[in-house]
């Protein structure tokens, strides 16, 4: 495994692009530091990020990992175009020629995708510690590691979409094209949950229920938007008389669901390279 993975890590280090997207992904990751320097005063009206508790454990967890999450894209195009570029300069079939089996081949892509996710989550981790230490309320033992399956969910959330990534990637064979195939598909999702949800099932929460077995939704659930958690959102609510019901929490049905779909995308990249003529 440990051969498989140097080999991946060399060709994405020597391309210039991946090299400069992936460093870029994690110079944006810490930037979300940048979050509690946001402030206005605006006469009596005064906005501070920091105090509004976003940075407080546990809450933290659930915020930093929602947030480094839409980040992904700029790892997404790196493995898109990890496999556009096997086949553009004829990579994939030397590697094939110098002993390298098909499953091999996946299995190293694969390793590079659940590499990059460890890598994000042990990032998020110890960054939330150290913005949570410096802002937070709240530093007791028992509450700063509350709430840490956010962590385990922003992991598998990761893996699942590198996996899909990978797939379209291999699939299409051309990032533009695989790229434009996974907005379709986003786009795609969207509409079916607006007809199941408004339309067929409108009285109930059957259409939520269907589309939770959707890739892109499963993975969408694994961590809900943190924002409505917050005391300030919440007590706008109260006083507009909307009452709060969402349930933030990590499911892991939503776990099991993309574990699921990692595993038939990662089988189906198999498929499609071992029946292909390269």
């Amino acid at each position: 495994m440990k051969r498989l993975l140097s080999i991946e890590l060399q060709k994405i280090w020597k391309n210039k692009a991946s090299r400069i997207l992936t460093l870029t992904y994690f110079i944006l990751l810490s930037f979300i530091a940048l979050i509690a320097s946001i402030k206005f005063d605006i006469g009596i009206f005064k906005f501070h990020m920091a105090e509004m508790g976003i940075f407080n454990f546990p809450f933290i967890w659930h915020f930093n990992t929602y947030v480094a999450a839409w980040l992904k894209f700029f790892l997404a195009i790196v493995i898109v175009s990890m496999m556009a570029n096997e086949y553009s300069y004829g990579t994939l079939k030397q590697n094939l020629i110098d002993g390298l089996s098909k499953k091999e081949f996946i299995l190293s892509k694969f390793l590079t995708v659940v590499l990059f996710a460890l890598c994000s989550t042990i990032f998020v981790f110890v960054m939330s510690l150290i913005l949570g230490f410096i802002f937070s309320s709240y530093t007791e033992f028992d509450v700063v590691f509350i709430d840490l399956d956010y962590l385990l969910a922003f992991f598998v959330k990761l893996t699942g979409f590198f996996s899909f990534c990978l797939f379209l990637g291999i699939l299409v064979k051309r990032s533009a094209f695989a790229l434009g195939f996974l907005l379709v598909w986003s786009i795609l999702e969207g509409i079916i949950k607006a007809f199941l949800v408004f339309r067929v099932f409108p009285e109930s929460n059957t259409g939520n229920a269907i589309m939770q077995f959707f890739p892109l939704e499963a993975m969408s659930n694994l961590i809900i938007e943190p924002f409505t958690r917050l005391s300030i959102i919440r007590n706008i609510g109260t006083q507009m008389g909307v009452e709060n019901t969402k349930d933030y929490s990590v499911h892991y049905l939503s776990i099991l669901i993309v574990l699921i779909w990692t595993s038939l995308f990662v089988y189906f990249s198999y498929k499609i390279l071992k029946n292909r003529d390269l």
